[in-house]
């Protein structure tokens, strides 16, 4: 009989430990080791970023905010110390009515978020031409939970600016890394030259 007060199961085994730490490790390895990034991480190949143009206040602070935790560039006020200049042209968000009731009251709204921009790099090369980035969320609406409603539509806005600002860097990433030239022996695409 043990009169200690300490039995087998307060004491953990070895072999316990190491099965805990390999359950708990192995997936994290797996993980990095698929190519595994978190979603606003985007690779810039560039050190200084400006952003200019006209972008509202929160979509400036959310493009500044990905490219200073989400790679390894910086923001810079001035463009003449900038790698790369990002120009917001135009940023526009509006609520159309998407669904009514059979009372005639509105059920639904369709919010769309639609920002048009260019990059270009230090020597005026356009590493981006003008484009244009469209997000849209359907939202279910009730006459009575309209306080609700207004905080929901206000966390799919933030989401959607989020969502348009990581899209934005994932377009400039894309379009800013270099070419791979093609291979001198490589046939041409379906007999073409």
């Amino acid at each position: 009989m043990n009169t200690s007060g300490k039995g087998k199961s307060q004491i953990p085994s070895l072999g316990r430990r190491t099965w805990l730490g390999a359950l708990i490790t192995f997936p994290a390895l797996w993980s990095t080791a698929c190519g595994f990034k978190l979603r606003g991480s985007v690779s810039i190949p560039y050190k200084a970023i400006a952003i200019t143009g006209s972008p509202s206040p929160l979509l400036r602070a959310d493009l500044e905010m990905m490219i200073l935790t989400g790679s390894d560039s910086k923001v810079v006020n001035n463009a003449k110390d900038a790698d790369l200049i990002l120009e917001i042209i135009r940023e526009v968000n509006s609520r159309e009515i998407l669904a009514y009731n059979a009372n005639g009251q509105i059920s639904a709204y369709r919010l769309n978020s639609r920002v048009a921009f260019q990059a270009i790099d230090q020597n005026g090369v356009d590493v981006v031409p003008e484009a244009e980035i469209y997000v849209t969320r359907d939202m279910d609406f009730s006459v009575s939970t309209v306080l609700a409603t207004d905080v929901q539509q206000q966390q799919f806005t933030n989401a959607m600016r989020s969502e348009l600002s990581l899209q934005i860097l994932r377009r400039v990433s894309a379009a800013g890394r270099p070419r791979a030239p093609a291979p001198s022996g490589a046939k041409p695409v379906m007999g073409k030259p």
